[in-house]
């Protein structure tokens, strides 16, 4: 059995907000999280769930599936 590397603690200490957190707190019991989940998840805009949602793949906590639209949505890496 795998240890779980993403903790909370471990997340904050990357430096990730509280959205971020909770966003991959989401994908770790779900599997996937789309930018419009992130949105309902987190009250934010489109906008700010993209940035985040980048903010988690440029980290490499998360990988992108598909490119743009409906279909995409993300992962842990």
């Amino acid at each position: 059995m795998r240890k779980d590397y993403y903790t909370e603690e471990r997340l904050k200490e990357i430096g990730l907000n509280d959205r971020q957190i909770k966003a991959v707190m989401y994908v770790k019991e779900n599997g996937k999280i789309t930018n419009k989940e992130y949105q309902e998840l987190n009250g934010v805009t489109k906008k700010t769930a993209s940035r985040d949602l980048g903010v988690l793949t440029d980290k490499r906590i998360l990988g992108k599936v598909g490119s743009t639209g409906k279909g995409t949505h993300y992962i842990m890496k």
